[in-house]
């Protein structure tokens, strides 16, 4: 049987055998609660300590900035809701993007229904933020800005440093979502200036279930689950030690092998681009075409519906996706891609192929052999094509 290609990466990743050899322990021998204070609890205390610094070595920020969470989703909703809340008497709007994960978007929505105010920028044809369009609707008011790294579904980058100094400049505090960024491109908090920043395991070959928040020293948050004391009364609930610690070693070895990794996910994914640009018609890039993350592909196909093509390609073994894995149940068209100005009968043809450092070039070209067949005959059948 041929060997399953899989190119949805931006969904999740597997675990790294030397994430799982290290998490192992903390299942078994060493599966101490951290919060105790006998030996067993003071071996996961360490573990803990240790995966902090790991996290926070591979942003350059102070392993007590470090905040474990459940994922990039907990960690979003803490950093807009808890910090809106406890700053609404200084101000009560805050800013997003109209391409931000669901975890962003929905929560700064589920404020705005609370009484705050929110504005959503606009973005350009190739998913960027522009900086006078941020700058315009920055006002007096405003507490938070909060604009992702990179995007889920297009791979564009934002320019983070110069939107969050425009944001500084007004006066707002910055949070950037850094769930598909964090351990593929270099990310410094204090160069950048990153107020909070939202991270999650599973996209670098870590662990399910475990993320972090980075809270740059000297902004308050209260916490969003009541109980214990942990990670410093911000979050409470016994931490999940063997997660913490795959977190941690997928975070050291994203450090080590972060260049090497873009640069051959980057020849990869432009061979791939190139090849479905160049043999299948009636096709567009989304995304930035420079500004993107490495190993993206995003295209759409006109006259066809990306579940079909999904499914054909499935059949030939090969695992992709159309628009965020978070919403692939939903019959809507991408919400990205329709704020990218795309028509919704282009948007729904949209097809995204995320690489890993396990993909090779025989798995590119296995692609470009059989999706020009599998769009063409889609289209044969299309009453679009007609």
């Amino acid at each position: 049987m041929t060997r399953p290609i899989y190119m949805d990466h931006s969904a999740t990743t597997p675990v790294d055998p030397e994430v799982f050899n290290e998490m192992i322990p903390y299942f078994t021998d060493r599966f101490g609660n951290a919060s105790s204070i006998h030996l067993y609890g003071q071996d996961a205390r360490r573990a803990i300590d240790k995966a902090r610094a790991q996290v926070a070595h591979l942003i350059n920020a102070a392993p007590q900035e470090i905040i474990f969470t459940s994922g990039g989703t907990e960690a979003d909703n803490q950093a807009i809701v808890s910090y809106m809340l406890a700053n609404q008497n200084k101000g009560n709007h805050l800013i997003t993007s109209a391409i931000e994960h669901h975890a962003v978007l929905e929560t700064c929505e589920h404020l705005a229904k609370q009484g705050f105010e929110l504005t959503v920028l606009p973005v350009t044809p190739e998913g960027m933020v522009e900086a006078d369009v941020l700058q315009k609707a920055l006002k007096p008011a405003s507490r938070l800005v909060s604009i992702m790294h990179a995007n889920n579904e297009v791979g564009t980058i934002q320019d983070i440093k110069e939107l969050a100094s425009i944001s500084h400049a007004a006066g707002a505090v910055f949070h950037t979502d850094a769930v598909q960024s964090m351990g593929k491109l270099p990310i410094d908090v204090k160069a950048m200036g990153i107020d909070m920043l939202s991270a999650s395991s599973h996209k670098i070959y870590g662990p399910k279930g475990v993320g972090c928040l980075f809270i740059r020293k000297g902004i308050r948050l209260p916490s969003l689950l009541h109980g214990g004391g942990q990670e410093r009364k911000l979050r409470a609930g016994t931490e999940n030690v063997p997660a913490i610690v795959g977190f941690g070693k997928a975070c050291e070895l994203a450090e080590q092998h972060m260049a090497e990794r873009a640069e051959k996910l980057e020849k990869l994914a432009h061979r791939l681009r190139e090849g479905i640009l160049t043999t299948i018609p009636n096709t567009r890039l989304t995304g930035h075409p420079s500004q993107r993350l490495p190993g993206s592909v995003s295209v759409c196909f006109q006259f066809v519906e990306g579940e079909s093509i999904l499914l054909m390609l499935d059949s030939f073994g090969i695992m992709a996706s159309s628009g965020s894995a978070c919403t692939s149940g939903s019959l809507d068209p991408s919400h990205v891609l329709l704020a990218l100005g795309l028509p919704h009968e282009i948007a729904h043809g949209s097809l995204r192929l995320t690489l890993g450092k396990d993909n090779t070039a025989e798995d590119v070209d296995k692609v470009l052999e059989v999706l020009p067949g599998i769009i063409a005959t889609l289209r044969k059948m299309s009453p679009l094509c007609n």
